[in-house]
C-alpha cells in the first residue's frame, strides 16, 4: 500500500502515519489494508472498515486528530500573527486541511479516514511533479545568475569564464556507462559492489528480500532509491566543483520514476515482490535502451528560460517601485519628525523662559494693554492681541500679570 511509505515528505506525513500505524494494529483493519485494490480505496471501500476496528484503536484515533487539530489551529495563529492583522484569505487556507474534517474537531470518524486516504493519495501523485517544477525554477535560476555575472565582466574575462564553464561540462560529462536503472546490469552492479555478491549467482528473489531493508513484503520509494547510488556516485561527487549535488538529487528521482512506471503494475507506489519477479522476465531487463542523463535531457527548453526571465525583470521591476515608495514615506516621516522635534524644542525653550521670569523680581509697572518682554531673540515690545507668537505671547502675559498682582 502506498501508505506504508516511511516519509511521504507531505506536511501531514507524521499524522497520515500515525493513523496507519495505529489502524495496522487492528487485524481486521490489517487484513484489508493489504488485500484491498487500490482503486478500491481510491473509492473510500476501505475507509467503511474504520466501522469494525476495535475500540482502543478508535479511542486513539479520537486522541490523534484532536492533536492534529491543535497543531493546526496553531499554525493558523502563526500564520495571523505575520500577517499582522491583514485579511487573510480562509478559503485557500482551508483547502491545505482537506486532509480531515476539520468541522468536527473531537472525533474520527469514517469521513475522516476516507479524506486522509484521498488526500494522500492526490497529494503523492503530484509530489514528484512538484520537484520536477522546483527542480526547473533552480536550473533556471542558476543559469540566469551566471549570464547576470558575465554582463560585470570585461571582454577577456568573459572569454576566460566561457572557456572554465565549458570545461567543467565535458569533465562532468566524462563519466563511466550508467546503467539502465532497474535493468539486470544495473542490479547486477549492486549485487557485486552493494552485496558482495558473485554477479554469475545473482537470484532475483534473493535481491529483493535483501533490499526489502523493513521486511514489509514491499520495495518502497526509499528503498528503490537507494538502489541507484553507485550508478549517481559515477557521475556526482560532493568534492568536484563541475558537479552539483541537487543535480544529482534530480537524477535519483528520475530513476526511481522510471523504474516504478516500469515495474509498479498496481500504481500504489510500491513494488511487490509478484511485481518485481514479474519485470526481470520482460526483454528490457536483460537488453535495456540506453539511459538518458540530465545533461542530455535539459530540465528546460529556451522558450521556458525567456519567459523565467521576463518574470524576474517584472518582480524586479515591482521591487524596485515599492522601494521608491517606502524611501517617500520613510522621507516623509522624517521630515515630521523633524517638524515634531522643533515644536518640541520651542515649547522646551518658552517654558524654560516663563519660569525664569516668574523668579526674578522687578519693580517696573507694567500696562495690561502693552508689555515690554526680553524673549528669545532679545527685547521686543507688542501688544497683547497683537503678538506675532501666540504660543509666547500667551505664557509671558500670564507670568508678568501673576507678578504684577503680586507686587
Amino acid at each position: 500500500m502506498v501508505f506504508l511509505i516511511l516519509d511521504t515528505g507531505l506536511h501531514y506525513d507524521r499524522y497520515l502515519r500515525e493513523v496507519i500505524d495505529f489502524l495496522e494494529k487492528d487485524q481486521h483493519f490489517r487484513e484489508k489494508l493489504h488485500n484491498t485494490d487500490m482503486e478500491d480505496i481510491k473509492q473510500g471501500k476501505l475507509a467503511k472498515e474504520l466501522d469494525f476496528v476495535g475500540h482502543h484503536v478508535r479511542t486513539k484515533l479520537d486522541e490523534l486528530k484532536r492533536q492534529e487539530v491543535n497543531r493546526l489551529r496553531t499554525l493558523i495563529k502563526a500564520k495571523q500573527d505575520v500577517e499582522g492583522g491583514h485579511e487573510m484569505n480562509h478559503k485557500a487556507l482551508l483547502m491545505q486541511f482537506e486532509y480531515m474534517n476539520h468541522m468536527n474537531p473531537h472525533t474520527f470518524e469514517v469521513e475522516d479516514l476516507d479524506k486522509l486516504i484521498k488526500s494522500a493519495t492526490s497529494d503523492l501523485e503530484n509530489y514528484d511533479k512538484d520537484r520536477h517544477e522546483e527542480f526547473k525554477r533552480y536550473e533556471m535560476m542558476k543559469e540566469h545568475k551566471r549570464k547576470e555575472h558575465m554582463k560585470n565582466l570585461d571582454k577577456e574575462q568573459r572569454k576566460d569564464e566561457e572557456q572554465h564553464y565549458e570545461e567543467l561540462r565535458k569533465k562532468h560529462a566524462n563519466h563511466p556507462k550508467i546503467n539502465h536503472p532497474g535493468s539486470q546490469d544495473q542490479l547486477k552492479e549492486v549485487w557485486k559492489e552493494s552485496d558482495g555478491l558473485d554477479p554469475n549467482d545473482f537470484d532475483p528473489k534473493t535481491f529483493f528480500k535483501l533490499h526489502d531493508t523493513n521486511g514489509d513484503g514491499y520495495i518502497d520509494q526509499q528503498e528503490l532509491e537507494a538502489l541507484f547510488t553507485k550508478e549517481l556516485e559515477k557521475m556526482y561527487s560532493p568534492n568536484l566543483e563541475e558537479d552539483d549535488m541537487t543535480e544529482m538529487e534530480e537524477e535519483r528521482l528520475r530513476m526511481r520514476e522510471h523504474v516504478m512506471n516500469e515495474v509498479d503494475t498496481n500504481k500504489d507506489r510500491l513494488v511487490s515482490l509478484d511485481e518485481f519477479l514479474m519485470s526481470t522476465n520482460k526483454k528490457e531487463f536483460k537488453e535495456p535502451d540506453s539511459w538518458e542523463t540530465l545533461e542530455q535531457a535539459p530540465a528546460y527548453t529556451d522558450e521556458e528560460m525567456k519567459l523565467f526571465e521576463e518574470q524576474l525583470a517584472q518582480e524586479e521591476s515591482n521591487l524596485n517601485q515599492k522601494n521608491v515608495e517606502l524611501q517617500k514615506q520613510k522621507e516623509e516621516l522624517e521630515r515630521q519628525q523633524e517638524q515634531l522635534n522643533a515644536q518640541k524644542a520651542e515649547l522646551q525653550q518658552v517654558t524654560y523662559i516663563a519660569s525664569t521670569t516668574r523668579r526674578q523680581p522687578t519693580s517696573t509697572p507694567y500696562s495690561p494693554a502693552r508689555l515690554t518682554c526680553t524673549l528669545l531673540a532679545g527685547p521686543a515690545t507688542f501688544s497683547v492681541c497683537g503678538c506675532v507668537n501666540l504660543l509666547v505671547c500667551v505664557c509671558a502675559c500670564v507670568c508678568f500679570h501673576v507678578h504684577m498682582c503680586v507686587n
